[in-house]
């Protein structure tokens, strides 16, 4: 998926008013995704996205997982983004399910099995592989 077309579905999905507020909120989320999985699962999942999606995926990747649930998510999404937990949630779910068609089947499997069953209803699934 080209840049502009997961900006555009992001978009659409989470209702946001402009091209570029969905971009803000993509990369805010991708970059805390990115501390959430193992640092071998962020620089697989970088390679599948286009740019510039993919350098907030490498920024924010740590020399290991952190491990939370997914309120922790939603928390450190909202401390980045400046919106209360319930709309990072919102924004969550735009972007990883949006993330879940840019992907391959394999990698998204790779990535659900490293997360609580909590998150895969962010992804637009309703569990985990």
């Amino acid at each position: 998926m080209k840049y502009d077309q997961f900006v555009s579905v992001v978009r659409d999905r989470g209702e946001y008013g402009s091209a570029a507020e969905a971009a803000t909120v993509a990369k805010s989320v991708l970059r805390v995704f990115a501390g959430r999985i193992a640092p071998g699962e962020a620089d697989d999942l970088a390679s599948q996205l286009p740019r510039p999606l993919d350098e907030a995926v490498r920024s924010g990747t740590n020399d290991r997982a952190d491990n939370y649930g997914v309120e922790e998510f939603c928390r450190r999404i909202a401390q980045r983004t400046g919106a209360r937990p319930s709309t990072a949630e919102w924004d969550a779910s735009a972007v990883l399910s949006t993330v879940a068609d840019a992907i391959t089947g394999g990698e998204l499997n790779q990535l659900l099995t490293q997360l609580p069953s909590g998150y895969a209803t962010l992804f637009g699934k309703t569990d985990l592989a």
